[in-house]
């Protein structure tokens, strides 16, 4: 068998985010294969074998990689629409866009999605894909394709909608699925794509869109689907007042209670949003250990209100970040929200004392890590785990007269990444992507996107 190959990080800063968030001012981490071998204050060990690359790290903070829990990639082709509704009247807006989908558009949409977050940090992205045009080819497949040629780790959650406009939903009737088709597609792209395995590349969720968009049996049995399978669950919840009210009226109970009588509250399930929570729900979330993505830059542009982070880690609910589809948060990034939860937190109850940067670096990583049930994989920098973490400058005009680098990160503009590995791989150096033609795929989502809105201009 060959010898493991080395990378050696030395002289940079470290934050490793671990139980005791572990800093060192200049450390160096060895990378050995796909994990990491050691860490620590000053140099690297002396005597190492078989080291293929020395990384001098002078003026770089070091993280673990930037982990995304919530995002819709075909959003892409449809950003900067809608950009002064709140979340009913946008869907109303954009459902008859996105009703028009296909293989092809989602296939680039998922690139420029990818590329994005991969170039800002991220080594873990999601996608929560429940739009499922009959006819359109295998849109599952391509977004999965998308993330394998990017060379991060990824979950799909597929999503699924029942509840068209002529049950009472949003979507045209023509973009839903049906109950039973809804779950044999979902079960079938389990069975094809989910690695149950330490390090898996591609991982699925079982995730009907919202209450609002599918039927309580969807949900019911979309649960019981995922816990025969094995998978996690995944789903939007209490991001608006209007989606409580309708709660109520429908069903008699509040979206918590009405989530938990589904089977949908649970240390295999995280929900997006979750804005407007009272605390009955906040403890009922810390009870049963089910997640949280936290999307401030959506939840701010579709004026949603402001999610209660800090009563929710206080109890002890895990809580990740979410890009959120870039129809809602046009900037597609993930370390801008590690700011953005920072700074719209502190406009809230707590105020200053709301977050602080190393808090919202937790989210962003560790956090995230535990929201997709993989914090023994990714999320710290702690020997025996995956070698996923992010190299960034901050000797820069940006960054150098920020004495922490932490807060540097978290509160300065968005820093470049010089080296971005993925279970030891480098996927992006020096700001740039390695296995994705970033020019490329920009033209590929202009054209996907204009072509998209020709075609609705048709219909």
């Amino acid at each position: 068998m060959a010898a493991v190959q080395r990378i050696v990080i030395e002289n940079c800063a470290i934050a490793t985010v671990d139980a005791d968030d572990t800093e060192y001012a200049t450390g160096h981490v060895v990378v050995a294969g796909d994990r990491i071998e050691s860490l620590g204050a000053g140099r690297a060990p002396e005597g190492l074998e078989n080291v293929v690359r020395r990384i001098d790290g002078t003026g770089h903070l070091a993280t673990p990689g930037l982990v995304n829990t919530h995002h819709h990639f075909y959003q892409w082709i449809t950003r900067g629409l809608a950009t002064d509704h709140n979340l009913f009247d946008w869907l109303v807006a954009l459902y008859p866009t996105w009703a028009r989908i296909d293989e092809q558009m989602v296939y680039a949409a998922a690139q420029g999605s990818l590329a994005m977050m991969a170039r800002g940090g991220v080594t873990t992205a999601m996608d929560h894909h429940y739009v499922f045009p009959k006819g359109t080819g295998d849109l599952s497949g391509a977004i999965i394709r998308a993330a394998r040629e990017t060379g991060v780790r990824f979950t799909l959650a597929r999503g699924s909608m029942d509840r068209s406009e002529k049950d009472g939903g949003l979507p045209p009737d023509f973009a839903v699925e049906t109950l039973d088709g809804a779950l044999a597609a979902t079960e079938a792209t389990v069975d094809e794509h989910h690695d149950a395995s330490f390090g898996a590349m591609t991982q699925i969720a079982v995730a009907p869109c919202s209450p609002f968009s599918v039927s309580t049996e969807l949900l019911t049995q979309g649960a019981e689907l995922a816990r025969r399978k094995g998978v996690r669950l995944h789903t939007h919840g209490s991001e608006t007042v209007e989606e409580e009210q309708f709660c109520k009226e429908l069903f008699g109970m509040g979206p918590t209670d009405y989530f938990e009588s589904t089977g949908w509250l649970g240390e295999d399930v995280w929900m997006a949003h979750c804005v407007h929570m009272n605390d009955s729900d906040i403890a009922a979330f810390a009870r049963t250990g089910t997640g949280v993505a936290h999307c401030p830059s959506s939840n701010a542009r579709l004026a949603a209100g402001i999610a209660r982070v800090p009563d929710m880690l206080a109890a002890g609910v895990p809580v990740g970040l979410g890009v959120d589809g870039t129809a809602s948060n046009e900037s597609g990034e993930l370390h801008t929200e590690l700011r953005n939860a920072l700074l719209v937190n502190r406009l809230g109850a707590h105020r200053e004392a709301a977050l602080n940067a190393r808090q919202a670096l937790r989210l962003g990583t560790f956090g995230g890590a535990q929201v997709l049930g993989r914090a023994a994989e990714i999320g710290s920098l702690e020997p025996g785990k995956l070698a996923d973490l992010v190299l960034w400058k901050l000797d820069t005009l940006a960054h150098a007269s920020i004495a922490d680098p932490v807060t540097a990160l978290v509160l300065g503009a968005a820093a470049p990444v010089t080296l971005s590995l993925v279970g030891g791989l480098p996927v992006v150096e020096n700001s740039r992507l390695l296995h994705v033609d970033e020019d490329a795929v920009a033209r590929s989502t202009r054209a996907q996107a204009q072509r998209l809105a020709r075609i609705t201009a048709r219909a």
